[in-house]
């Protein structure tokens, strides 16, 4: 059986721009708990959007983390009714 929907339909990252997950994170976290969640220095010492990106453009493993955050963050969004 073939699927109807393309590969990327299921994939909640797909089509984000890691600035949109970046600022999305610190919208519903704050910086104070996303360097608490995330304890990375681009979110604990003077956080800024355009600080965090510099960092995790270049650091593969501080980006998984960030991502993996944003996907639990939906699910506890969806969890809770949001």
């Amino acid at each position: 059986m073939t699927s109807l929907l393309p590969p990327q339909a299921r994939n909640p990252l797909h089509g984000l721009t890691l600035e949109t997950i970046v600022t999305r994170l610190a919208d519903f976290y704050g910086w104070d708990d996303l360097g608490q969640r995330i304890p990375i220095r681009c979110f604990t010492h003077d956080p800024s959007v355009g600080s965090s990106l510099k960092f995790l453009r270049k650091t593969p493993w501080a980006r998984e983390k960030v991502e993996s955050l944003y996907l639990f963050m939906l699910r506890d969004q969806k969890r809770r009714g949001f």
